[in-house]
């Protein structure tokens, strides 16, 4: 029997991430997806967002497909993504929580519409929507938010109870398996002297205009950061960079080229970068991470250079997020609060007001328990 969820309740759980091109052959469609977008590439005159956004994608498809080409010929995050689905329905039968899983991708296949459509054809009555990026960015879920409100809006769907959980930076559970496996790199260099071994975080960069607009994913970032240290020791050398940026506008930095060269400057032998604001391996990890920055620590003199795997399908991770979904079946996270400022949906950010959703977040969580 379902522990928390009423008896007439169908639950279904929503997964959100980015999503990427399977085969050389999905590249450019991808791009021109990607910088469709207003979130990624903000305009000031909405009709040139398209036509701008094939440009970029035709003359940067060549350059990615060869990156793509070297890891393989496509991204694995759909593969991925499915198997942690699987996982998690798996996690929650074992909590007594009978809950269909759904992915839903930003700018690949299975599209948010898509994942949407086949939830209502399963009488999905309370929807709880987990995106898989622990930090919140207009970017990233913001922008899979907006989608799916776009989406909602002209169907005129509506489950009975719909919840977010919108940020999870600080989950207990999530920084648990985060720094587990960060553990089990660093056991792997020669040189086990806590001080000796550098941990690098490396997450996405987003403009730095976003951050002074009020995205909180900068400060996200550092509580990860910061939360995951106090488990692994006060005492290791450790730092923040930022990966991935596109375009000539300013970026958050150091970027994690820079901070490799600077290790490199510094002497350090031994660097483990971890990939902080993914969850997956795709070609954020497989390409920048494993062959890019890799080539620029060894040129730069870097002996022992390592990296931390995505999390993927670690059951510490899966079992962190079965809670995070538990928790907000149940409202145990919810803060009372309706609707949230981080999540686009609250009242004050314009949400629709007949969407019976309520943020679930960690983050929620916590500053109302601080109160």
């Amino acid at each position: 029997m379902n522990k928390t969820a009423p008896d007439e309740e169908r639950v279904g759980i929503l997964l959100f991430n980015l999503g990427g091109p399977e085969t050389l052959d999905d590249v450019r469609p991808f791009l021109f997806n990607l910088f469709s977008d207003p979130d990624i590439i903000r305009l000031p005159i909405k009709a040139i967002q398209r036509p701008l956004a094939w440009l970029i994608a035709t003359s940067r498809s060549r350059k990615s497909s060869g990156y793509y080409a070297k890891i393989g010929g496509g991204s694995p995050l759909r593969r991925i993504t499915d198997e942690q689905a699987r996982a998690l329905k798996e996690a929650l039968g074992r909590r007594g929580i009978d809950a269909n899983v759904y992915v839903g991708m930003r700018y690949w296949t299975p599209f948010t519409e898509e994942a949407l459509a086949q939830i209502e054809r399963d009488r999905i009555t309370h929807l709880t929507i987990l995106p898989l990026y622990p930090q919140f960015s207009i970017s990233t879920t913001g922008s899979s938010l907006n989608r799916l409100r776009e989406i909602l809006s002209k169907s005129g769907y509506r489950p009975a109870r719909t919840s977010v959980v919108c940020s999870w930076e600080a989950d207990p559970g999530y920084i648990s398996a985060l720094a587990r496996s960060v553990r089990d790199e660093l056991a792997r260099f020669p040189d086990q002297d806590p001080r000796k071994t550098h941990i690098l975080f490396s997450a996405h960069s987003v403009p730095v205009s976003y951050i002074k607009e009020g995205d909180p994913y900068l400060d996200q970032i550092k509580t990860t950061v910061g939360a995951c240290m106090r488990l692994l020791g006060s005492e290791r050398p450790h730092g923040l960079s930022f990966q991935s940026k596109v375009g000539p506008v300013k970026w958050l930095r150091p970027s994690t080229d820079e901070a490799v060269r600077k290790l490199a400057t510094d002497k350090a032998s031994q660097v483990l970068l971890v990939p902080v604001s993914f969850v997956s391996e795709h070609i954020e990890t497989l390409y920048e991470l494993d062959i890019l920055y890799r080539d620029v620590a060894r040129e730069a003199g870097i002996e022992h250079y390592r990296r931390v795997e995505a999390l993927n399908c670690r059951p510490d991770f899966i079992d962190a997020l079965a809670r995070l979904v538990e928790g907000a079946i149940s409202g145990a996270s919810a803060s009372g609060e309706e609707g949230c400022g981080t999540c686009l949906f609250g009242p004050k950010m314009g949400g629709p007001s007949d969407l019976n959703l309520r943020c679930s977040c960690y983050r929620m969580d916590t500053r109302a328990a601080a109160r």
